[in-house]
């Protein structure tokens, strides 16, 4: 397993434990104010950091800088996104309320150049390659 697949896995890994925990706690207690970052951890966190750790795991992509910037944006916009969301949401007493908001649209665009530098990787991408099998499409 590459390092990018490896790391993207593990983190979606972190991510669906958070969401399932979250949602359970919602269940349990028969409060909903958790939704949105039970949502937004199961689908910004554990789907799409899952489905790239997926395509780094079967495509080779030929621009190395650019998979290293979606990465990184990857990691850092879901961090930040769901952190922010939690933080902008519940409003820990600890840092002041303008931070819970920079962080929470920080993260977020943040996540939305990781979603354009995947698009740009895909389109440009011109020797796909099926590392498991050796196949080129």
């Amino acid at each position: 397993m590459n390092k990018y697949s490896k790391i993207l896995l593990r983190l979606s890994a972190v991510f669906a434990l958070i969401g399932a925990y979250l949602g359970s706690h919602m269940a349990g207690a028969g409060g909903y104010a958790f939704r949105p970052v039970h949502a937004h951890s199961l689908v910004v966190g554990w789907l799409s950091l899952f489905a790239w750790a997926v395509y780094y795991q079967i495509f080779t992509p030929k621009l190395g800088l650019l998979a290293k910037l979606h990465v990184c944006t990857a990691i850092i916009g879901s961090v930040g996104l769901t952190g922010g969301m939690a933080m902008f949401i519940f409003k820990p007493e600890i840092l002041p309320e303008p931070v819970h908001t920079v962080v929470y649209i920080v993260g977020g665009s943040i996540l939305l150049l990781s979603f354009l530098f995947f698009l740009i990787l895909t389109f440009t991408n011109s020797a796909e390659q099926n590392v498991n099998n050796g196949i080129s499409n």
